[in-house]
């Protein structure tokens, strides 16, 4: 199937999880800008030394940075027929990046999902997590802090994509399986273009 598509949610709304899931039904790659970083950096390569400059001092990797790497693994042979991307753009200046990176490949997104998640319910979810994977750092406060930097600069893109009609909004609440089947549900219009 071929299929481009977006993921974005608030920390916790699950969209790690459901990305992996939707690679594997829709048969395209999951490309999170983490997991790109961490190739890059495991693969010692050029753009890879760049992210640690930032990295190791815990320092957020620019998006020109991050805009060429997504760049480069889109490029890749296994993203050709399509991909999903978990986490990116993140930002406005992102998605005016990727827009220009579809048009030089001669393509556009199918759709732009949303996954949403109550403030508190995502907050219940993430120290529930922090407990069981001893991530002691992981507080209410600074669960909040990352709802709210969520809020600032990555929600704004939702009306971005929903101008243009490209948004679709899941509930990411609830049980695994039941979000997959929403999710599905909500894509199938785009994945059947």
């Amino acid at each position: 199937m071929s299929v481009r598509l977006v993921l974005f949610g608030p920390p916790g709304a699950g969209k790690g999880t459901q990305a992996a899931r939707l690679s594997e039904r829709l048969c395209v790659p999951a490309i999170s800008t983490g997991d790109i970083f961490r190739a890059n950096i495991a693969g010692g390569t050029a753009l890879g030394r760049q992210v640690v400059q930032y990295t190791s001092r815990g320092a957020l990797v620019p998006d020109e940075l991050t805009d060429d790497l997504v760049r480069d693994r889109l490029a890749q042979p296994d993203a050709a027929d399509g991909f999903l991307l978990d986490g990116y753009p993140r930002n406005l200046a992102q998605v005016r990046s990727l827009d220009a990176m579809l048009v030089d490949a001669g393509t556009s997104l199918d759709a732009v999902v949303e996954i949403t998640a109550d403030a508190d319910a995502v907050v219940d979810r993430l120290l529930k997590r922090a407990t069981i994977e001893g991530r002691a750092d992981d507080t209410e406060d600074v669960i909040r802090h990352r709802l709210d930097v969520y809020a600032e600069q990555t929600a704004p893109i939702a009306k971005v994509y929903a101008d243009r009609g490209a948004l679709v909004r899941v509930d990411g609440i609830g049980d695994v399986d039941e979000v997959t089947e929403r999710l599905l549900h909500a894509i199938a219009p785009a994945a059947a273009r």
